[in-house]
């Protein structure tokens, strides 16, 4: 097994004797991952560029926290578990992540609870929904705790906590919706969707409410000709729903293998895949890959790649087989959005492409511009400046390509400061006002996200890749304890050839924003060890600092720094054309 000459080291770790911090340590920086799963909750923390060096170890304790487990989880990635007694299960939005140090790492940890006494406000029915399936609900002490929704090859899977509700569920009438009680059960606060448009075996819309405090229900909205549907609980925990003509064993196929005969881009508004026969589809956001990704079930294909044209709206395109289904895999190009995707025949697909307007897919010609912006579609307003500061003329000559990178996103709030603020709102907002000014200013912008949704790391590095960018700008809030509103300022980390990147951005957003300065540091962060361009990693305040975050919830001080770090980045353009 072989790892990166540049890799860092883990040294050690500990958890504190009240199991409410976790603290981590390596012989140089490094910037972790983390997902929460169930059943038992276990806390994942992933270190990328990180060896571990030995065997795996485990430290088993009493109380909550039943055990630390530490390994090697791939060539150039530590993995450490902390793994939560049966029956408890902790609240993601209060697990935060706090860098002591570039090498030292501080993990808050909520305190657990026993599963299922999180209870959400109730929910009054409105009065055109069923009355409840019984009038006598079961007498059940389980208390489920359900947190997600999410279309599978042949039916829905909910994943869930604790223990095994009730499950009651009826036909309507007019047999157009299946309805589905769960007695004992809540839904987490966290959970997204709640409406979730599919087409699947008839059904064209799930949607999972809190119908009473002790009762979920799961309505699936279906044609007449739609086999009736049954609930269980699966034997690898959280529950399932399948047509009754397919039993309980999920990965079926429900029908014959349809044929993807092709997937092609249409005038480059709009994706259409055709079949030979009726495609089943699901579609949504994929974690792992960053990309949207539409699978076709009980389908094959011997396609692999899809023609993308210089001005696509697309960035990347990929077709695979994945077992019995077709995946096809897309992310789409700066400045476009993914649409509802519409099944105008049984045998055609089309994901149409929405412009936002913004930015352009391809660079425009450099030629002078009038100084007026052009309308947006923005929809998070942009307040006036008090005192407009100018920004550098657009660069005169050659294609600039500058890739913004807003940190976390989706289930991952990042940092949660005072006020519960949370940095994945923040970098977004003041990323899209950046990429507005640059745009105005002649300079390609690409956004590895331009939405609440989460990626990777190393998918953000594949799309600056891709881009051929000259620079890459990562965008962040910090924190630290909450017990410490003194603590303050901006911080910049750049990784070898972005010294001078990191410096320029750096002095200007000390210039306009007045914050207090907290340095530039070099940092083995993922995104900066990993892009082949100059590259930066901006703190831009601290959401737990007293000032910073009064300051961070401001939109007049968030376009005040989009200014300076835009200044920024067109001043170190301009020394390079």
């Amino acid at each position: 097994m072989t790892f990166p000459a540049q890799a860092a080291r883990l040294q050690s770790w500990r958890l504190s004797p009240t199991q409410t911090q976790l603290e981590f340590f390596t012989d140089d920086g490094v910037q972790p991952t983390a997902q929460l799963l169930s059943n038992p909750t276990r806390l994942v923390i992933d270190m990328p560029g990180v060896t571990f060096g030995r065997p795996q170890v485990t430290e088993s304790y009493n109380g909550a926290i039943r055990a630390i487990r530490v390994g090697q989880f791939a060539p150039g990635t530590t993995r450490m578990v902390v793994e939560y007694a049966p029956g408890y299960t902790i609240d993601p939005n209060q697990v935060q992540f706090q860098p002591r140090a570039a090498n030292q790492w501080s993990v808050q940890l909520p305190n657990p609870q026993i599963s299922g006494v999180i209870n959400p406000s109730p929910v009054t029915p409105s009065p055109v929904t069923p009355p409840p399936i019984s009038s006598t609900p079961p007498a059940t002490n389980a208390r489920a705790f359900l947190q997600s929704l999410q279309a599978t090859g042949d039916g829905f899977f909910l994943r869930s906590t604790g223990g095994a509700p009730e499950i009651r569920s009826l036909r309507s009438g007019d047999r157009r919706q299946m309805i589905f009680d769960f007695y004992g059960a809540t839904i987490s606060p966290n959970l997204s969707p709640r409406d979730l448009p599919v087409n699947l075996n008839g059904v064209s819309r799930a949607q999972i409410t809190q119908f009473s405090p002790d009762v979920v229900r799961v309505t699936l909205t279906l044609s007449e000709q739609s086999p009736n549907w049954q609930a269980s609980v699966s034997p690898s925990g959280g529950l399932i729903i399948l047509p009754q003509t397919i039993g309980a064993s999920p990965g079926q196929p429900v029908s014959q293998t349809a044929i993807v005969q092709s997937v092609e881009l249409d005038a480059n508004r709009q994706l259409v895949i055709r079949g030979n026969q009726a495609l089943n589809y699901s579609a949504g956001w994929d974690r792992p890959s960053g990309a949207y990704r539409i699978l076709i079930r009980s389908a094959r294909t011997d396609l692999r790649t899809i023609q993308l044209p210089a001005n696509s709206p697309l960035l990347r395109a990929q077709v695979r087989q994945e077992g019995n289904d077709v995946a096809v895999l897309i992310i789409p190009a700066s400045g476009n959005q993914i649409g509802a995707i519409v099944q105008s025949s049984p045998q055609q697909l089309t994901v149409p492409f929405t412009r936002s307007g913004l930015f352009p897919v391809t660079p425009p010609p450099i030629t002078p511009q009038p100084v007026t912006p052009p309308p947006t579609t923005n929809p998070i307003p942009v307040p006036p400046r008090p005192t407009p500061t100018p920004v550098p003329r657009p660069i005169p000559s050659g294609r600039q390509v500058v890739i913004l990178d807003p940190g976390h996103g989706g289930p991952d709030p990042g940092a949660v400061g005072i006020g519960g603020i949370q940095e994945k709102e923040i970098v977004l907002d003041v990323s899209r006002r950046v990429r507005d000014i640059l745009e105005r200013s002649n300079v390609q912008v690409v956004m590895t996200r331009n939405a609440d949704i989460d990626l990777d790391l190393q998918p953000r590095v594949d799309i600056a890749e891709r881009a051929r960018a000259t620079i890459f700008v990562s965008i962040h809030a910090n924190a630290i304890s909450m017990s410490r509103p003194d603590i303050n300022g901006v911080e910049t980390y750049y990784f070898q050839s972005g010294l001078e990147l990191a410096q320029t951005i750096h002095r200007n957003i000390l210039a306009g924003t007045g914050a207090p300065d907290r340095r530039v540091r070099s940092a083995r962060f993922y995104v900066l060890r990993r892009t082949s361009m100059p590259s930066v990693l901006l703190e831009l305040g601290f959401v737990t600092g007293r000032d910073d975050a009064r300051r961070l919830s401001d939109t007049t001080f968030r376009q005040r720094m989009a200014e300076s770090i835009a200044r920024g980045i067109l001043e170190y353009l301009g020394r390079r054309s």
